[in-house]
């Protein structure tokens, strides 16, 4: 299995630094956070001649910059033609500096506005952003996050876009958490198109969650790597880690716990 970590795990890195990072502690690659002010500069505003040098410095470090991690939503009627065109430049960043993922987001579905016709407007956008991204060599990955939880939904926009270049970021935690599906169920549902993978675990506690070490929480990661390794996946795993602890504390710990798992 291979594995990668956030950015939001050390936001104040350079690429430089957190491709070091990943390297000394046995990470197989880093999946930058766009728009979040993180220091590794893998933004839209990069020139041609940033996106070249940050591809070269990855593949020196033999480090993959796995996945550019992006804010684009689509659900809004009202915004999804601004969030498609903002997909396209980010899908030609992904390509440029080599990463193969594009991670986004279904997001929040309007009042007024039905699922189907949620579902129907986030596969329209997807739909229309895949040409460019199957040209580009990058997989645009929709999360199961937000209003999307729920794997029977991913999986409705999946089919209804039917294009390789769009496909599945599974965080194992929501579909478990919110749409209280099983890790199993969840994984039977969206394996057709997972691409890549969020890890991390937590506990709730009075509707709120409570970031914990893997195996000391709710998310039953044991099981997703077991499912994964069955298939013999060969995507990347990336642990999301938003303000918790030190990235000294956990990253190697983290990463130390999911190795177990698949011994």
């Amino acid at each position: 299995m291979r594995y990668a970590f956030m950015s939001f795990s050390c936001p104040q890195l350079g690429l430089d630094e957190m491709l070091s990072l990943a390297r000394s502690l046995g990470y197989d690659g880093i999946e930058p956070r766009t728009a979040s002010r993180h220091a590794h500069g893998l933004e839209l505003a990069l020139d041609a001649a940033g996106r070249r040098a940050a591809a070269a410095r990855a593949a020196e470090a033999g480090i993959d910059l796995c996945c550019i991690a992006t804010s684009c939503v689509y659900a809004n009627p009202e915004t999804r033609k601004a969030m498609v065109d903002e997909t396209l430049r980010y899908i030609d960043l992904a390509a440029d500096v080599g990463a193969p993922c594009l991670r986004v987001f279904g997001g929040a579905i309007p009042a007024g506005v039905s699922r189907e016709a949620a579902i129907e407007g986030v596969a329209g956008a997807l739909a229309g952003v895949a040409g460019h991204a199957d040209a580009r060599g990058v997989r645009v990955c929709m999360e199961t996050h937000d209003h999307w939880c729920d794997p029977a939904d991913v999986a409705a926009v999946m089919t209804r876009v039917n294009h390789p270049a769009i496909r599945v970021n599974w965080d194992i935690m929501h579909p478990v958490r919110v749409a209280k599906a099983t890790m199993a169920e969840a994984y039977r549902v969206l394996r057709p198109w997972i691409a890549h993978v969020h890890f991390h675990d937590g506990v709730t506690t009075e509707g709120k969650l409570r970031m914990v070490p893997i195996g000391q929480g709710d998310i039953d990661h044991r099981t997703a790597v077991r499912l994964l390794q069955g298939a013999s996946w060969d995507g990347c795993l990336s642990g999301e880690w938003i303000g918790w602890e030190p990235h000294e504390v956990h990253l190697p710990r983290e990463l130390a716990t999911m190795r177990s798992y698949e011994a």
